[in-house]
């Protein structure tokens, strides 16, 4: 029996990647609530020791040793501190009294009675009996509370490995679809991506294996909860560090990311070191860097920048590919205007504004778009704020253009 007991709390810590403590802990607990519901009384505090290699028992009283007190005069004090309290004066904490709890503690002549060194703060366990059966009640108490405790450390165990995990990729299988989220199995938890953190068009069938952006990890009523997402910034910033030595070892640098998730990405690198080109370390050797990172995306497209310190120069990089002309800005107001040929227009809006758009996130300016030097006929005007409605779109023809350039 010893030895099955001893195999089953074993295997508990295996299959639930539980520490032993936690299942010890939960056994003891479960024995204790037993002991006390059928043998113990009212005034027991229980405290069961179990040995999991022989499967046996030991139970005790403990008691923590306090200075004497009158419980009369005690109740007499307490009575007059509540009814302060409904007239609505404030309570100093000096003032707060403390009940002696019978069950937990014990006067200190009571226990000098058992021993004569007891003084104040001392514990005292005292053995009690341990009956040869606990019974059918006290077996099913012990079970449900040995699951629930389990449940628990199994709850709070997931939750403390993905908390960690919170703003990291990792990598997961899709099981089902609930209406319009999936859920995803991480292997040791299931995660939920909800239907806001998908990229548009993006397949997610049943046993497709992902990187996903672990967006927030929360403790709910049913345990821990994980979200995820396919559409985060940083998701992309994630990727080019597991893709890019020069990235995860900190010599080149990410300043920023514009994403418009399953289309296209514009990404502003940048690093101290000369003998380091950082776009070039991030397309790696024939493209095999990047290409990889779109097929993780699901071939989104990624523009990859020079960051500049001179907004100027930041500018004319984030719209690229088109040539620009011509810049002016305010600093103050964070705005610049741009001219470029008209051969060159299509390519600085993009399709349907998306690449002005782009560009204005990345660099956290307003960006008029001008065809000529002169500024006439203004065709696009972006803000980071601004929204596809408000953008003036180029016209078909531009469209076209642009596809052809690119």
């Amino acid at each position: 029996m010893a030895n099955e007991i001893s195999n089953a709390i074993k295997h508990i810590c295996e299959e639930k990647n539980l520490p032993l403590d936690a299942v010890i802990g939960a056994i003891e607990a479960a024995l204790a609530a037993a002991y006390r519901k059928d043998f113990g009384d009212k005034n027991q505090n229980i405290k069961v020791v179990f040995n999991a290699d022989n499967a046996q028992t030991v139970v005790f009283d403990v008691k923590t040793v306090v200075a004497d007190v009158d419980l009369e005069e005690q109740e007499k004090e307490l009575e007059l501190l509540r009814e302060r309290r409904e007239a609505g004066e404030d309570i100093d904490e000096d003032e707060e009294i403390k009940r002696f709890n019978p069950r937990s503690e014990i006067m200190l002549s009571e226990a000098r009675l058992i021993n004569t060194d007891y003084k104040i703060g001392d514990v005292i366990e005292t053995k009690l009996e341990v009956p040869a059966e606990y019974g059918r009640m006290a077996a099913q108490t012990a079970k449900q509370v040995i699951i629930q405790r389990l449940r628990e450390a199994e709850r709070d165990h997931v939750f403390n490995e993905y908390q960690d995990k919170e703003g990291t990729l990792v990598l997961g299988t899709v099981t089902r679809r609930e209406g319009r989220r999936y859920l995803v199995d991480l292997g040791q938890a299931t995660a939920i991506l909800p239907p806001e953190e998908q990229i548009p068009r993006e397949g997610y069938n049943t046993g497709a294996r992902l990187n996903f952006y672990v967006v927030k990890v929360h403790m709910t009523n049913k345990g821990p909860e994980i979200i995820l997402s396919r559409t985060h910034p940083d998701i992309v910033k994630e990727l080019f560090a597991m893709e890019v030595p020069e990235i995860a070892a900190g010599s080149v640098e990410i300043k920023g990311i514009a994403r418009e998730a399953g289309s296209r990405s514009k990404v502003a690198v940048h690093t101290d070191e000369e003998s380091i080109d950082p776009i070039g370390s991030c397309v790696g050797q024939k493209g095999s860097r990047i290409q990889t990172i779109i097929s993780e995306l699901g071939g989104e497209k990624i523009d990859i920048i020079q960051w500049e310190e001179d907004p100027k120069k930041y500018i004319i990089n984030a719209l690229s590919p088109a040539k620009v002309n011509k810049i002016e800005i305010d600093e103050e107001a964070r705005i610049a205007a741009v001219m470029v040929n008209e051969d060159q227009l299509s390519l600085a809006i993009g399709k349907s504004g998306q690449n002005v758009r782009l560009a204005a996130r990345l660099v956290g300016w307003k960006i008029d778009i001008n065809p000529n030097a002169d500024g006439e006929t203004k065709k696009a005007k972006k803000s980071p704020e601004e929204t596809d409605e408000n953008l003036t779109e180029a016209n078909e023809d531009d469209d076209e253009d642009e596809e052809e350039q690119e």
